[in-house]
C-alpha cells in the first residue's frame, strides 16, 4: 500500500471507529445537541463532592443522588464512586479523581448517546453499554487525547503531569489526539451542511454531480495528530506532551490490584442482575 493510500485508509478507520455506519446518524453526532439525561449514583463510599470550575466544594453527595451534563466531581482520601449513565453504561472512579460530565444525553427516539466524560486527574473504568453501540458517542479524554468506544470494558489513569495510560478489557477503543477527533468532527460537519446542486428540491430524485475534483495529496502528520486502535488486553501510553507510545499488550497477572479486582466485581454483579431480569 503506497503512502497516500495508507494515509486515506486510516482515516476512514478512525471514522468507522467512533460513529454509526449510517450517514444521518453521523451527521446528528456532529451537531450533539440531544435530548437531556441524568446520570445516578449507584455507588458511594467515602467523601465525594461536587465542585465548581475553581474547585469550590458546592455540597457532598451521596448515594441515590443525580447528575446532569456540565457538573464537576472530586473524590477524596479513600472514596469511590459509580454512576449509572442515561444509556445503561457504568463508569466508576477511585479515590482522589476529579472529573466532569460534559455530555450525559440520550435521545431515546432517535436512540443516539452523546456521553463525554474529561477526567482531569485520576483513576476512571468504564462499561460502555452495547444497546447503543452504532448511534451516537461515547468517551473519555484527557487534556491531550480522546478515547472513543462502542461497547466494551476499558480503563483510563491521568496523572498530575497530564500524562496518561488507557487499558482495554473487552472490546475496542480508538484513542487519538483531541486535534484529530476535532479534525474529524470537522469533517463531517462539511459533509453535514454540504448544499444539494442549486435548483434541486429535496427527494426529488438523482442529481447531476459536478465533476471530479483534484485531491489533495498526503500530508505529514503532526505529532499534535495522531491515532491509536486497542483490542482487547492492549495499553497506551500518553506522555505529558501528549504523544502516545505504540499499543503493547497486557496481561491480567500484571494488571491485578485492588482496584481492577473491584472493578471487576461490580462488573460481574451488574451482569448477573441483567440476566436476573432477563429470567423473569
Amino acid at each position: 500500500m503506497n503512502r497516500k493510500n495508507g494515509w486515506i485508509a486510516a482515516f476512514w478507520v478512525i471514522v468507522f471507529s467512533l460513529i454509526p455506519y449510517n450517514i444521518n446518524a453521523v451527521n446528528q453526532t456532529a451537531v450533539v445537541k440531544m435530548a437531556g439525561g441524568k446520570a445516578e449514583i449507584t455507588f458511594l463510599s467515602g467523601p465525594v463532592t461536587l465542585v465548581s470550575k475553581e474547585g469550590k466544594t458546592l455540597r457532598n453527595l451521596a448515594q441515590g443522588d443525580t447528575l446532569e451534563q456540565g457538573e464537576r466531581i472530586r473524590t477524596g482520601k479513600g472514596a469511590r464512586i459509580e454512576i449509572r449513565l442515561p444509556d445503561s453504561s457504568f463508569i466508576r472512579f477511585d479515590e482522589e479523581t476529579s472529573f466532569e460530565l460534559e455530555a450525559v444525553s440520550l435521545d431515546k427516539a432517535d436512540r443516539k448517546r452523546d456521553i463525554r466524560v474529561r477526567v482531569i486527574l485520576g483513576k476512571a473504568w468504564a462499561k460502555v453499554s452495547r444497546l447503543f453501540s452504532n448511534r451516537g458517542h461515547f468517551s473519555l479524554s484527557t487534556k491531550t487525547a480522546v478515547a472513543g468506544v462502542r461497547g466494551t470494558v476499558y480503563r483510563m489513569n491521568v496523572n498530575q503531569d497530564n500524562s496518561a495510560v488507557v487499558k482495554v478489557y473487552l472490546g475496542e477503543v480508538v484513542v487519538q489526539s483531541k486535534a484529530q477527533a476535532e479534525e474529524t468532527t470537522n469533517a463531517f460537519r462539511k459533509l453535514k451542511d454540504a448544499k444539494p446542486a442549486a435548483g434541486a428540491e429535496p427527494g426529488s430524485g438523482p442529481q447531476a454531480i459536478s465533476g471530479p475534483r483534484p485531491i489533495p495529496g498526503p500530508r505529514p502528520v503532526s505529532v499534535e495528530e495522531w491515532h491509536q486502535i486497542l483490542k482487547s488486553m492492549q495499553q497506551i501510553n500518553i506522555r505529558p506532551d501528549g504523544t502516545p507510545s505504540k499499543p503493547f499488550n497486557f496481561s491480567h497477572q500484571e494488571d491485578d490490584n485492588d482496584w481492577v479486582r473491584w472493578n471487576k466485581l461490580r462488573d460481574e454483579k451488574i451482569k448477573s442482575q441483567v440476566e436476573a431480569v432477563g429470567k423473569e
